[in-house]
């Protein structure tokens, strides 16, 4: 009865002179996920916070900006040594708001593609 409980344990062959290279065979896989991942999701996220970091070190009065919780205003008074920047969310209305928490900068630097000039809309 006492057998019953015990599996029996069996000896297993021993690894030939190639048990190194199979090791790395092993490992071929998770290296070639992990390289996947690096180039499809590591690397483009460390680009876009480098460019978002980028343009908040440039970021300037009439900016307009996309903070973390969505509000969307434009910025009035911004230096690169402040941590708080005012921004006008509405006519009239404006807030201070942490740089950190800011999500988007669309940069007022730009002239729209649709803009010709000054006198494209007179006739």
């Amino acid at each position: 009865m006492s057998d019953f409980l015990i599996s029996p344990a069996y000896a297993q062959a021993a690894g030939g002179a190639g048990g190194g290279m199979s090791g790395l065979y092993q490992l071929l896989p998770y290296a070639l996920v992990f390289v996947i991942f690096y180039f499809m999701m590591i690397r483009p996220q460390q680009l876009k916070q480098k460019k978002l970091k980028e343009s908040l070190k440039n970021m300037r009065r009439g900016d307009r900006i996309v903070t973390a919780g969505g509000i969307i205003g434009v910025v009035r008074k911004a230096t690169p040594e402040m941590d708080e920047i005012d921004v006008e969310i509405a006519p009239n209305v404006s807030v201070k708001v942490l740089r950190a928490t800011i999500s988007t900068v669309l940069s007022s630097v730009e002239k729209p593609a649709n803009d010709t000039g000054a006198n494209a809309g007179k006739a």
